[in-house]
């Protein structure tokens, strides 16, 4: 064998050996990406069974809050039957027994498959059913006309203790999912990592297997230098191709933006429509009122009618940012405090002043804060400002330390020394139910320089930002 033969048979061993690495290469890369997409299916699937059982855990929460919430009124409104013997009272004792006993019952089904928290409930069941017999016991002897005996039944403690021994027991309960909750959240952040790795390492692979195909080709593009020609006509076409799919994708972006703007449109049109709808309500509720001639019932009935017309309000004057989802706080609270000083009868001599932060909320927030507000001043112009009394009335939503606070103040006659703050009215009532759905409560302070001022603290609304914007 010559030299020149020698040469031969190294070259070509030489290009074996790198076909046969490029296709070691190849082969590789299309097994670390098959094994990074099932990788990232197992965990997909295992984030969604978390999901779940985190969407479990606030539904057993929620419930234990429910029941905590209808024990206290339960109590609340046996307390008030024994006081007054007013048939209302009994009316939402019975209610509260009945919403006690459904919330039981779910909570005992959610947590059936969770054996320590199962035998935390039938412990709970225990002593709500107790609970119950005793307040039970107490309005059978007040319906039996056997008030002190049951004043001296409460006055044992025994309902205080157990009330007290519940609360007690729910919030370990509620803990002992809080804990769950953060346990889960910590599996679904290290299933995350897991995820971006597995896609990290998809990349990766698929990078090595865009380089071993990118050099098989430029030695292609190589052995076809000599056709430039056909070279370029492929390229004219290449290019042709990517005019053709860059107008397709612009037409498709217009198109898409087209599509945004209608469903904009139609939520618009829906919330005026709702809006209209409610408001044609509280004009039949108005003109029901004119004929009456009961005072109490043109008092509920105007009640009804102003709570119909806030709402109403509230849908109408809903504006939607361009996620569709959320809505600028200021611009909407303002507007919804101009139609109740153009709709009120009694807000002729009483000035309202706004001072609203630019805050993002929910869309579904943004109308129960509208309510709210609607709720306040209405209230705030039916007592504070009697016999036409001239005042001012500001409204004011304010981020103060990271958490929302709803405050309506005015300057009218406050309340007196024999009122106590926030009457258990039904506008108390609602302001209560509303301010809970933000994880807040009400509070009444008399002003120094006269008049009430009301704060709503809504610690509930800043948290759901927070999520929104993680």
């Amino acid at each position: 064998m010559n030299v020149s033969e020698a040469i031969s048979v190294k070259s070509g061993l030489a290009r074996l050996d790198r076909r046969v690495m490029r296709r070691v290469a190849v082969l590789a890369s299309l097994a670390l990406v098959l094994m990074a997409a099932v990788a990232a299916l197992v965990l997909v699937q295992g984030i969604n069974r978390q999901i779940t059982d985190i969407v479990h855990t606030y539904e057993v929460r929620n419930q234990a809050r429910e029941l905590t919430i209808a024990l206290i009124e339960a109590e609340s409104a046996q307390r008030g039957y024994l006081l007054t013997r007013d048939e209302s009272y009994f009316n939402s004792y019975q209610q509260a027994s009945a919403t006690i006993g459904n919330r039981l019952l779910t909570l005992t089904g959610l947590t059936e498959d969770d054996a320590q928290q199962a035998e935390r409930m039938r412990a709970i069941a225990g002593d709500i059913i107790g609970k119950s017999e005793e307040m039970g016991r107490s309005v059978e002897l007040v319906q039996e006309q056997r008030t002190a005996d049951a004043r001296r039944l409460i006055e044992t403690g025994m309902g205080e203790r157990m009330m007290g021994g519940l609360q007690d027991a729910l919030q370990q309960f509620v803990g002992e999912e809080n804990s769950k909750l953060l346990d889960r959240n910590r599996q679904i952040d290290e299933s995350r990592r897991w995820l971006v790795g597995s896609i990290i390492t998809a990349l990766a692979a698929a990078v090595i297997l865009t380089y071993a195909l990118l050099s098989r080709s430029q030695r292609k593009v190589s052995e076809l230098a000599l056709s430039a020609d056909l070279l370029h006509s492929e390229n004219e076409v290449l290019e042709a191709h990517v005019i053709d799919r860059t107008q397709a994708l612009e037409e498709a972006r217009a198109h898409a933006e087209q599509e945004r703007q209608r469903v904009e449109a139609l939520l618009q049109d829906a919330n005026h429509r709702i809006g209209n709808s409610l408001a044609t309500v509280s004009s039949l509720l108005g003109l029901q009122m004119l004929r009456s001639k009961s005072d109490e019932v043109k008092e509920a009935l105007e009640g009804a009618r102003s709570r119909v017309h806030a709402i109403a309000s509230a849908h109408r004057r809903l504006r939607l940012g361009n996620d569709l989802e959320t809505a600028s706080a200021d611009e909407f609270l303002g507007a919804v405090l101009e139609d109740i000083a153009v709709t009120a009868t009694t807000a002729r001599n009483v000035t309202m002043r706004s001072d609203f932060d630019p805050i993002v909320v929910n869309a579904r927030d943004a109308t129960t804060i509208g309510i709210l507000v609607g709720e306040l001043v209405t209230n705030a112009l039916k007592h504070a400002f009697p016999d036409g009394r001239e005042g001012t009335i500001l409204v004011s939503l304010k981020d103060e330390a990271g958490v929302p606070v709803l405050r309506v103040a005015d300057d009218g006659v406050g309340l007196g020394e024999g009122h106590a703050m926030g009457e258990q009215g039904l506008g108390s009532v609602i302001v209560v139910q509303l301010s809970n759905q933000f994880g807040g409560a009400p509070v009444y302070e008399r002003r120094e320089q006269g008049g009430l001022s009301v704060s709503v603290p809504m610690p509930g609304l800043g948290n759901e930002k927070a999520a929104m914007s993680d």
